[in-house]
């Protein structure tokens, strides 16, 4: 059963739709916030390895890859999310991602070349967002001058970060805060 699509917005596959589970709590972030976390990184998308954690519809992820990304890690819990993001892939013809089942954080595959580009937008009451931040700043997944993407129901403040993460920009549409936090190398 299908709750809906959503569109890629830019890029390679621009219009381009995807599939959108019906599952709790899945929100795919919104046409217009994607339009602005994507002109943030627009000097920075292309080559970029990208990390979409909490994947759900998968369209930061397809959208990066769209945009120039050189290749897209997505992870999510849920089974059937990550089917439907595997066959989705397929039916792009996309090699350059990898999808897979886990847990986050404490089920992702270590790393093996770090991630320009992180994606991190957990299911809001899951309180996931800053231990994920301070598990992929620990764990050495992020390239020294990395950029994330978060998404929150609450305000974020530099010192709710990792010591060396700096919040670059912010905006809200409706309920949802967003943030670009750089990675800074001491």
């Amino acid at each position: 059963m299908q709750q809906g699509w959503v569109r890629i917005i830019a890029g390679y596959w621009r219009g381009r739709r995807l599939k959108v589970p019906d599952i709790k709590d899945l929100r795919p972030t919104p046409d217009r916030v994607r339009e602005t976390l994507f002109n943030w990184l627009s000097p920075v998308i292309s080559g970029a390895r990208c990390l979409d954690l909490f994947a759900g519809s998968g369209v930061l992820g397809f959208e990066a890859l769209s945009r120039g990304a050189s290749y897209v890690e997505m992870v999510d819990q849920s089974a059937e999310v990550v089917n439907l993001l595997q066959n989705e892939l397929a039916q792009f013809g996309a090699d350059n991602a990898n999808i897979y089942r886990a847990a986050v954080p404490d089920q992702l595959r270590p790393v093996e070349k770090k991630f320009d580009i992180v994606f991190l937008d957990p299911p809001y009451d899951a309180k996931l967002l800053l231990p994920c931040c301070h598990y992929l700043e620990e764990k050495e997944y992020l390239s020294q001058s990395a950029y994330i993407y978060l998404e929150a129901r609450e305000n974020i403040k530099d010192n709710d970060l990792p010591a060396n993460w700096r919040l670059l920009k912010s905006k809200k549409a409706g309920q949802v805060h967003y943030y670009l936090v750089i990675r800074e190398v001491s």
